[in-house]
């Protein structure tokens, strides 16, 4: 019986120890999410008055630019998955990896080829175990993304959007990334970054307004090559910090579940060591009580 208690009184010693790592890192994983919802919240504004501007370029030109103007038969496509360097965030890898292949299949049961570019260590092991070709990966900074980062994947994406199919270029550039919504909700999503869908107009007070045409110094071409690049790098910065807060929330969810899991485990081992303490003493008593009856018997016997 002694033997089981010392068990209990081992595993509960690991217990808390195990606890008290998961409610560090839970807590590590708190204080960062409020950074990451700063840095989302300031590389928003950005992203999207870029992206109006890239489109009234491209609305308000008759320019036909090779990153705005649809492939009459698309062939190939790029998809950049973004997951995490690190594990220990619950399904927020997986749930984004998953959202990537429901995308790839979509994309080849058009005819469509489809090369990966793959930004965690987690995706990066995922198509490596299952021997799939990788066009570009990028690791070791999921967690505080900065803009030279992005910088970094932006201009292998680029590069393939402007070759030619022939040379392994492509037609298409989609983005996965897990999207922040709230403490407690993630959701992975897929966007199209390029080609721009253009609108010819806007709505406005429910009734239609047409942009008018403008003319560009030097050329609307010239003013889309040099602003195109930024709308991919901006993009994919917004997608990066977007990831790095959702990967926090679902640590700090995650590390908040192991932890009371471990309080509720600890609870139901101390109970047992109890009950075995318990049945230790009770079979004691039981033995001293026996033993002290046996002498008493054997007493009274030597004197008679």
């Amino acid at each position: 019986m002694g033997a089981q208690l010392r068990v209990y009184k081992r595993r509960i010693r690991s217990v808390s120890a195990t606890k008290k790592i998961t409610k560090a890192m839970e807590m590590i994983a708190a204080s960062r999410i409020v950074k990451a919802q700063r840095k989302v919240a300031a590389s928003t504004p950005y992203a999207t008055e870029l992206t109006r501007a890239v489109t009234a370029v491209a609305t308000g030109s008759n320019t036909k630019h090779p990153l705005t103007t649809e492939a009459e038969s698309p062939t190939r496509a790029a998809v950049l998955l973004v997951t995490s360097d690190r594990g220990l965030a619950g399904g927020y890898s997986s749930n984004a990896i998953k959202a990537a292949d429901r995308l790839t299949e979509r994309l080849r049961g058009e005819g469509k080829e489809v090369d990966s570019f793959i930004v965690g260590r987690k995706g990066v092991a995922y198509y490596g175990f299952r021997e799939r070709k990788v066009a570009g990966s990028w690791t070791g900074f999921t967690d505080s993304p900065e803009y030279a980062d992005a910088k970094k994947v932006s201009a292998a994406l680029i590069e393939a959007v402007q070759k030619d199919t022939a040379e392994g270029g492509v037609d298409e550039l989609y983005i996965v990334f897990t999207e922040f919504v709230s403490m407690m909700t993630q959701t992975p999503v897929e966007n199209r970054m390029l080609p721009l869908s253009l609108e010819k107009a806007e709505e406005t007070d429910g009734k239609t307004e047409i942009l008018p045409l403008f003319d560009f110094e030097p050329s609307a071409e010239d003013v889309l090559d040099a602003l195109l690049p930024r709308y991919v790098e901006s993009r994919v910065y917004n997608a990066l910090l977007q990831s790095a807060a959702s990967e926090h929330a679902a640590r700090r969810r995650a590390m908040k579940s192991a932890t009371d899991n471990a309080g509720e485990l600890i609870n139901t081992l101390s109970r047992l060591a109890n009950a075995a303490r318990q049945a230790e003493i009770t079979q004691e008593i039981s033995e001293i009580v026996g033993g002290s009856s046996a002498l008493a018997d054997a007493t009274a016997g030597s004197d008679k």
